[in-house]
C-alpha cells in the first residue's frame, strides 16, 4: 500500500467512525474548509491532502496528525532526551502544543516527496 493509499484510508476511517455514526463527506468539507468533492477526493487518493490539511482533519477528529501515517520505530537520541528534560518544567497547555509541533514536524518530515500534491479547491 502506497503512502497515498495509506493516508486515503486513514481520512476514510475517521470520517466514517466519527461519533459513533460517522460525519458526511460534506459535512467534514464545511468544517475543514474544502470543497465536498475534495474530501472524496482525499478518500479515493486521487488528491493528496497537503501536510496543513492533514493538521487541519487531525485537530477535527482530534487525534494526532501521525495517524496519518504508518507508525514507525524511532531510536532516542540525546537531542530527544533535552527536549524531554526541558518540557518536564512546562505546564500541561504548553506540552500539549509543543507534542502538536514535533508531530506536525514529523509528519511533514514524513510526507516530503512521493506524489505530486493536488490540494483541491477551497471552499468559499
Amino acid at each position: 500500500m502506497s503512502l497515498l493509499e495509506f493516508i486515503a484510508s486513514r481520512i476514510r476511517e475517521l470520517r466514517q467512525g466519527y461519533g459513533g455514526a460517522g460525519i458526511s463527506q460534506e459535512a467534514l468539507a464545511r468544517e475543514v474548509g474544502v470543497a465536498t468533492n475534495t474530501i472524496s477526493r482525499w478518500e479515493t487518493g486521487a488528491y493528496k491532502p497537503t501536510i496543513e490539511d492533514l493538521d487541519r482533519l487531525a485537530r477535527f477528529f482530534g487525534v494526532s496528525v501521525l495517524k496519518f501515517f504508518p507508525e514507525q520505530e524511532q531510536p532516542q537520541n540525546k537531542e530527544v532526551a533535552a527536549l524531554l528534560r526541558a518540557a518536564g518544567e512546562l505546564g500541561d497547555a504548553d506540552l500539549a502544543e509543543l507534542r502538536r509541533y514535533a508531530e506536525f514536524k514529523r509528519a511533514q518530515g514524513l510526507y516530503k516527496g512521493g506524489v505530486k500534491s493536488r490540494a483541491g479547491r477551497r471552499a468559499k
